[in-house]
């Protein structure tokens, strides 16, 4: 980055935190918590497969918790019981 965008505020590339997924009968579901007002909406991916097959989906619920921690928490019990009521009916 060049000083002038540096002093100025240019574009700054921000990445998302790496998430450890947690691994639940063959998916992978990556909990990852949305900031919004002071609070957490639960939020995050259901994956399966890898390079071309990867199918992911995408979990979020109108649901908001004070922590980080604790949507994460939640998001995680109810993306284990999606997996178990939909198998891979999830990606279709």
């Amino acid at each position: 980055m060049g000083f002038f965008s540096k002093l100025f505020g240019g574009k700054q590339e921000t990445k998302a935190p790496a998430v450890e997924p947690i691994e639940h009968k063959g998916f992978l579901i990556y909990p990852e918590a949305k900031s919004e007002g002071g609070q957490y909406r639960i939020n995050g991916r259901i994956t399966k497969g890898e390079g071309e097959d990867l199918k992911t989906h995408h979990f979020i619920r109108s649901d908001v918790l004070a922590s980080k921690d604790d949507a994460n928490e939640f998001m995680l019990k109810k993306a284990k019981m999606f997996i178990d009521q939909m198998g891979d009916n999830i990606f279709g």
